[in-house]
């Protein structure tokens, strides 16, 4: 099952929006900030170097009130004018650049992929196809080297490495490594972009913002899905109108345990919130919504021993001949690596644990990692455990 997600938008040159006065040279980089910490010390970095810089914000569509600014959100007012005053701080040219088109295709994706009953991961999706994308054709149509970002990852361009190829690898904090959502950004889009904080640990980001006198040095992080500000992605179902599948709450053996007013409500490894209390915790393990059926099940049951994954994306690597290879995989953002074998089949592949792993969600990421560096990944699309549990389910409430 393909999930719909979005494709780069088609519409006008966000280079086209700038203002006309703005100019990079050769080696010019465009620097996506936020108004937090980690993009103004990425823009201070990289100023520091020499590189002529033009700092970009993105607007995404989505109000965001004073009161949900607070509460770690982003792309607020005040993030806006955070960013603008680092950069005019910073003496580098500095825009606003409304991509609310953009941002309403991942939120589509985002609605549809739970409707499916998937779990979406919109913050890789905005990687592959705004920060890495988007903003990075538009540095491309001004001239400039590329584009930079406050991630924490690293980056080996091609003159680094004997292949030529360009390497990610992990960021040295591992307690903020965010090379996982960058799985299924295309390899030569990579090598136009930059990483500065990637080698730095958060603490040491923050004391050089306080040090240099940033406005951001103190400012709480933001939260991971920016048109959430709510931080409840229930309440975005319903106020964009998605039409819920409700039905019946089932075990693993088909019994009926109770119902419930939507899928959508539900994720694979959901321990709370589905209601029903049992002798042991009780873990989502299958979403139905094709039937309107959530299954549940123990810890144990909630474990799968292997997954299929597809439109596979490699990263400075290619798959063995014999297309088949022992890495380790990271399969949502919190997660660690677990050791697999991986069957290469084309753009799909049939990933086997060494370990069964718990709450593998069709519609995450699987990363695969050889040591710190990320080789690539794809898209889950079902695993094991889901599909036996959904099988025994329909086929007990046929």
């Amino acid at each position: 099952m393909t999930s719909p997600i979005p494709s780069e938008s088609s519409g006008p040159s966000v280079a086209s929006s700038l203002d006309p006065s703005a100019s990079l040279a050769e080696n010019g980089i465009v620097v996506a900030m936020s108004g937090g910490v980690d993009s103004s010390v990425a823009a201070w970095l990289l100023r520091e170097a020499g590189r002529p810089l033009i700092g970009l914000f993105m607007r995404n569509g989505v109000h965001v009130g004073e009161h949900e600014s607070a509460k770690k959100s982003c792309c607020s007012v005040s993030d806006a004018r955070d960013a603008r005053m680092v950069a005019a701080g910073l003496g580098i040219p500095f825009q606003s650049v409304d991509l609310k088109d953009e941002f309403g295709a991942i939120i589509r994706y985002f609605l549809a992929e739970y409707s499916a009953g998937r779990t979406p991961n919109p913050c890789a999706v905005c990687n592959r196809d705004l920060k890495f994308g988007r903003l990075l054709r538009f540095a491309r149509e001004l001239g400039a080297a590329g584009v930079a970002t406050g991630h924490y990852a690293q980056i080996d361009h091609p003159d680094g490495n004997a292949s030529g190829r360009v390497r990610v690898r992990r960021g040295v904090d591992r307690s903020k490594d965010q090379s996982y959502q960058l799985f299924c950004v295309a390899e030569a889009d990579l090598a136009y972009a930059h990483l500065p904080i990637g080698g730095m640990a958060k603490r040491d980001v923050r004391a050089l913002a306080s040090k240099v006198g940033l406005r951001t040095a103190e400012k709480a992080d933001s939260q991971e899905i920016c048109f959430v500000p709510s931080n409840d992605y229930r309440k975005l179902l319903a106020e964009r109108g998605v039409e819920l599948h409700a039905g019946k709450l089932v075990d693993t053996s088909g019994r009926v345990l109770g119902e419930h007013a939507g899928t959508e409500h539900f994720t694979i490894g959901q321990r709370r919130g589905h209601g029903v209390a049992g002798v042991q915790p009780l873990y989502v393990v299958a979403v139905l919504p094709e039937t309107g059926t959530v299954v549940l099940g123990t810890r144990d049951e909630c474990h799968a021993r292997s997954m299929r994954v597809r439109e596979l994306n490699w990263i400075g690597f290619d798959a063995p001949s014999s297309n088949e290879f022992v890495c380790e995989v990271q399969v949502r953002y919190h997660h660690d690596p677990a050791r697999c074998t991986v069957h290469v089949e084309g753009r799909e592949a049939t990933v086997v644990f060494d370990e069964p792993q718990l709450a593998i969600a069709a519609g995450q990421g699987a990363a695969f990692y050889l040591d710190d560096r990320l080789l690539g990944g794809g898209w889950i699309a079902s695993s094991s455990i889901s599909d036996a549990a959904a099988h025994r389910a329909v086929a007990e409430l046929a």
